[in-house]
């Protein structure tokens, strides 16, 4: 697999004049071009991750799968049980209970919020002006060392404890290789509500053209992140339908 490359110095000084004229359209759009090309990226139909999450010293395997038509699920693989998170089978949102390995449905509001989300497969800068959303250039700012443009992106409303709230998150995209490295967003609802969650997204190299991120870390913000490690990723997966339905009891 290749990395993406640094530009070179010229380039870099180059980039230095041009960089308070970037619009918000172009700087997505180079995303793109960087990372594969539009009509690449429009052509997906699948992605499997295979990944090790660290969860306080300990390795946990895990495979995500995010699929076009909406489908997708986390399958974690702990002492010996295979585990099943986010899981939807186009109708259903469920998941493993974790202590009876039962199968439970999410409530509705939970459901709502998700089935908002299905279409930002593959990306959700992916023809966001189709889907409603707004994009907006905050300037330029220094991220852990990193010069970046500061993105405002505003998706559909989602409801949260019976609120109807504004989705809003922040990306960060690197000024010389137009990749994002960090998004935050607020967290609405549970335990860390009004806190912010932080992912930041590194090590990208090509799969069949398409460069994606081989290392995440995802938190609470000014606490210590949860890293995920890509071992493989793979492009348009076959998987069969019946393995996102919810298990039926007997």
């Amino acid at each position: 697999m290749k990395t993406i490359k640094l530009l070179t110095l010229a380039s870099f000084l180059l980039l230095s004049q041009n960089i308070f004229s970037q619009t918000v359209e172009e700087i997505i759009s180079n995303y793109f071009e960087n990372t594969g090309g539009y009509e690449n990226w429009g052509n997906l139909e699948g992605i499997k991750m295979v990944a090790n999450m660290n969860q306080q010293g300990m390795e946990i395997p895990m495979e995500i799968y995010q699929m076009k038509d909406g489908k997708q699920m986390t399958v974690i693989n702990f002492q010996g049980k295979e585990i099943k998170q986010g899981v939807f089978d186009g109708e259903h949102l469920w998941s493993h209970n974790f202590m009876t390995m039962e199968a439970e449905e999410s409530d509705a509001e939970t459901m709502a919020n998700f089935k908002l989300d299905i279409n930002d497969f593959p990306d959700s800068f992916y023809d966001y002006a189709a889907k409603g959303y707004t994009v907006e250039l905050m300037g330029t700012e220094d991220y852990q060392g990193t010069e970046t443009f500061k993105v405002k992106l505003v998706k559909e409303p989602k409801t949260n404890e019976g609120i109807q709230e504004e989705d809003i998150s922040f990306y960060y995209f690197d000024t010389e290789s137009f990749v994002p490295i960090a998004m935050e967003n607020e967290i609405k609802s549970g335990p860390g509500k009004g806190m912010v969650l932080e992912i930041s997204f590194s090590d990208y190299e090509e799969v069949e053209g398409l460069y994606f991120p081989f290392s995440l870390t995802q938190g609470v913000k000014g606490q210590p992140g949860q890293p995920i490690t890509m071992s493989e990723i793979i492009l348009n997966p076959a998987v069969e339908a019946s393995n996102f339905a919810i298990p039926t009891k007997e």
